[in-house]
């Protein structure tokens, strides 16, 4: 009989009223708060006395084949105890890896995790300024020399016949001046399956990227772009055997929604597979990721409710909260006690206007941040839940099946019970190498939103190909088919994502994001940068993401790794090489490179 190792647990307990105590806003400007904005580190705040509650444990894997979370073994009592009692191990025998992962929860020390922030040279902060201003100026000195010589090509933003122009000039400014510029950086079309490397159709321009047509090369690149953290995204392997034999048996698709004739057996098996997998008692699945956020929020709140979102959060959940009615604010990224204080002062003064009490308050934010890298304080989190008592709804799109020793996500990662988080949403585009999204909660929630969540009720039911991909990609991760393959990919991909980010710092690079996470943000500020950087990365057969205003900050601009467990340290370091010749190409380096 084997014996098996008790989780320990974080404690939820006051807030350090050293950590809570009233900060002093600058209320000018000042070019030291300016430089001040872009120290910020984003790091797990994890270093909290490793004292135990039974309330927070996950439950053990019950053999060494359950990789699963079953509502069904949480504890669900509130009693405290001895700490003592939950120790089956004295903590200096863990692992640094134990300690990063959920089985170590107690044990896990905070600079397993810090990652500071860098602080970027004062010169590249007003470069980056002077830069954009120059952008400005010559655009609308380009315009206004295009609406009196090129009015024909202008035509579409001026009124016509009485008809007021679809296209706002001014919104369009920064595309036409910007984006169009270096369009090619975007939308390269590509061939093949996108596993650890992907082939890039090549394109060329006779018009300023107006329009593009392919040469017929085609250029085979390191593949850092797609979301393909598990490496599912394969053409053979059980995976594409299995969905192979679903079409052959239930065709493409049920040609329905939800509600009426479009649910198979295999719908209904994914969703409770998935409620298992994240530790809920019930789930529903969507056929778009975005839609997935979107259509959920408005059906949980409405006028009279409250949202605080986090200022990072993705447009998905942006877009759902506008929609539902309810007010919305907004707390600093990641900030525990700018939360803190931002609750105390909705408690206290109510609905605008009326002071009445809110109908309900919800926070909504995402387990790992696709554009920081940063990963969620969740044991903060839940400590503020205890105390003010709002609903706690976690975007996992990028965390689920990425974070945790069994990829059960930011829960799984901290080693704190689901039963703590009302609502949990991911998709399963990222980790499982398919599409669409599900929420998970108590039945009688999801229960609610199969009537009011109108991408259940009239969308389009996921297809069969996908949903059978996503089951099996989850059996693979459970360990139901018997083997380690799951646990295998995910801890790779941990290892992978530690050695590469680990790499580019002591490169002299300026890198975002905590240890662990597989979303690798390199800085490069400069939005000449931008384009330099990825045309340069294509040249020498790497393909990523570039990324600027409006998806970040305007003067942090940067370039976005995507690891994968499919990637071998040959590809890593093959990577490494190229992207320190384009830092010293580009002057990328602002730090001393480390031996």
């Amino acid at each position: 009989m084997t014996s098996t190792l008790q989780v320990p647990t974080i404690e939820i307990q006051g807030a350090n009223p050293r950590r809570d105590s009233p900060r002093t806003r600058p209320r000018t400007f000042s070019l030291s708060s300016l430089v001040g904005k872009t120290r910020r580190a984003y790091s797990v705040s994890s270093a909290y006395p490793p004292k135990i509650h039974p309330a927070l444990a996950l439950p053990v894997p019950k053999s060494s084949g359950d990789h699963s979370l079953s509502v069904r073994d949480h504890v669900f009592g509130d009693v405290w105890t001895d700490p003592r009692q939950s120790l089956c191990s004295p903590a200096s025998n863990l692992t640094p890896a134990q300690r990063r992962n959920s089985v170590a929860a107690a044990s896990r020390r905070y600079e397993d995790f810090e990652q500071k922030m860098e602080a970027a040279p004062l010169f590249v902060l007003v470069s980056t300024y002077l830069n954009y201003l120059v952008l400005i100026l010559f655009g609308h000195l380009r315009d206004i020399l295009g609406k009196v010589f090129k009015r024909k090509k202008y035509a579409h933003l001026r009124t016509n016949e009485g008809y007021a122009p679809l296209v706002s000039d001014f919104d369009s400014f920064y595309t036409r001046r910007m984006y169009l510029r270096i369009r090619d950086c975007w939308n390269r079309p590509i061939t093949g399956v996108p596993t650890r490397k992907t082939m890039i159709l090549e394109r060329k321009t006779t018009d300023f990227n107006e329009t593009f047509s392919l040469t017929g090369r085609k250029i085979e690149a390191i593949n850092f772009a797609s979301y393909n953290y598990l490496g599912f995204a394969q053409n053979t392997g059980p995976c594409a055997d299995a969905v192979q034999d679903a079409v052959r048996e239930y065709g493409i698709s049920t040609a329905n929604s939800r509600l009426e004739a479009g649910t198979s057996d295999l719908h209904v098996q994914l969703e409770r597979k998935t409620a298992q997998f994240v530790g809920k008692e019930d789930a529903i699945i969507v056929s778009m990721g975005f839609a997935t956020n979107s259509t959920t929020i408005p059906a949980l709140v409405n006028k009279g409710c409250l949202i605080i979102s986090d200022e990072l959060n993705h447009s998905s959940i942006v877009f759902g909260a506008r929609l539902s009615g309810a007010s919305i604010r907004v707390f600093k990224h990641n900030n525990m006690v700018d939360l803190r204080e931002l609750l105390r002062e909705v408690i206290s003064q109510g609905q605008p206007r009326t002071h009445r009490p809110w109908k309900k308050i919800m926070i909504i934010v995402e387990g790992l941040y696709s554009m920081e890298g940063s990963i969620v304080n969740l044991p903060e989190l839940i400590r503020l839940k205890r105390e003010f008592k709002f609903y706690l709804y976690i975007d996992e799109a990028h965390s689920i099946g990425a974070l945790g020793e069994n990829g059960g996500g930011v829960c799984d990662f901290y080693g704190i019970s689901p039963k703590h988080v009302d609502l949990l949403m991911g998709t399963f585009t990222k980790s499982f190498g398919a599409a669409g999204g599900y929420i998970a909660g108590d039945k009688t929630v999801i229960d609610h939103l199969r009537v009011r969540n109108h991408a259940f009720c009239y969308a389009e039911t996921m297809s069969i190909p996908i949903t059978q991909q996503v089951l099996t990609s989850l059996s693979i991760i459970r360990g139901e088919e018997g083997t380690n393959d799951g646990r295998d990919r995910i801890q790779k991909l941990a290892d992978n994502s530690r050695y590469f980010s680990a790499k580019l710092r002591a490169l002299g690079f300026i890198v975002y994001g905590d240890e662990g996470s597989p979303v690798i943000p390199l800085l490069l500020f400069n939005p000449a940068k931008i384009s330099a950087f990825s045309r340069e990365a294509l040249k020498r057969g790497i393909a990523l993401c570039v990324v600027g205003y409006p998806a970040t900050p305007i003067i942090s601009s940067r370039a976005r790794f995507c690891v994968s467990s499919s990637h071998t340290r040959e590809d890593l370091d093959d990577a490494l090489e190229k992207i320190s010749e384009i830092g010293d190409i580009l002057m990328l380096k602002f730090k001393e490179t480390s031996s």
